[in-house]
């Protein structure tokens, strides 16, 4: 089974690997629930996901009702004004199907209009707070991508006591001393004040760039086996990281796999070899 840590000072004890729900968009049920018995053989015990992941929600309701008090949940809400995220927080409750969510997010809250608008008074956190006062979620965090995002989530928690932030990481996006020093600066934060620290895009491999697209991401991953296994090991040799999945259920078993096997970081030569190897590029320049 995958090793399970605190997250962050909520108390609970998530798998280090949480299923990143945007895989779960546009399948089926059939594929739906072949997701969920892969999840649940590897210990899988956190789920993640938004109301802008199509029917991702819809989907997860079903696993809530048979294996109730099994997952830690996690969804998102992409409104700024504190009436759009309060309707949005109250609709993602109805679409999962229950009375209380673990952790609401305010997604990709990186451009700063955005930031301000959604942190002051009348924004989405007010709803956020509002809703974790009337027991309707338990705890609180931000989201973002792009190279700016370390260092608004930085911002962000000093605004608000934010339970956790999400953000891009993998070896090759570090590999860029801009990103990697707001990186590591957000993470010490985090580590200081006991907040969980989720990561995203490990398998990143490059932009598609108009190849045609051969995965539901909207980035090229990583597929070959042996590449997955030193990019998890890779993120999961930071014991400050939990590691949210892809976004494709068919590469989906092969993360799970290297999970469950990892030991140890792979060293930095066999991590260059590898950027060598297959040409990575950063998602973000």
């Amino acid at each position: 089974m995958i090793a399970k840590v605190p997250f962050g000072a909520t108390g609970h004890s998530s798998s280090r690997v949480i299923f990143g729900g945007a895989a779960l968009a546009a399948v089926s049920k059939g594929e739906a629930d072949r997701t969920l018995d892969a999840l649940l053989a590897h210990g899988i015990n956190h789920i993640d996901v938004a109301a802008g992941y199509g029917d991702a929600e819809l989907r997860v309701a079903p696993w809530l009702r048979r294996h109730p008090d099994t997952f830690f949940v996690a969804t998102k809400t992409g409104e700024r004004s504190y009436r759009g995220a309060r309707e949005q927080i109250h609709r993602s409750l109805e679409r999962l199907g229950v009375d209380r969510i673990d952790l609401i997010q305010l997604h990709n809250l990186v451009d700063v209009i955005e930031w301000e608008t959604a942190l002051r008074d009348g924004g989405a956190l007010e709803a956020a707070v509002e809703a974790r006062e009337e027991g309707l979620v338990r705890f609180i965090g931000v989201t973002g991508h792009g190279l700016s995002v370390p260092e608004m989530h930085r911002r962000s928690l000093e605004r608000f006591p934010f339970d956790s932030v999400l953000l891009p990481y993998n070896y090759r996006q570090m590999k860029d001393p801009r990103y990697a020093e707001t990186f590591d600066a957000v993470a010490a934060v985090c580590a200081e004040r006991d907040v969980a620290l989720q990561t995203i895009k490990s398998l990143a491999y490059r932009p598609w760039d108009g190849r045609p697209k051969t995965a539901n991401t909207w980035y090229e991953p990583l597929t070959e086996q042996a590449d997955i296994d030193l990019a998890v090991h890779w993120v999961l040799g930071d014991p400050r990281a939990f590691l949210l999945t892809t976004g494709d259920v068919d590469i989906l078993p092969r993360l799970l796999d290297a999970a469950e096997r990892f030991t140890e970081r792979p060293s930095d030569e066999r991590m260059d070899a590898l950027v060598a190897e297959r040409e990575l590029s950063p998602l973000f320049m």
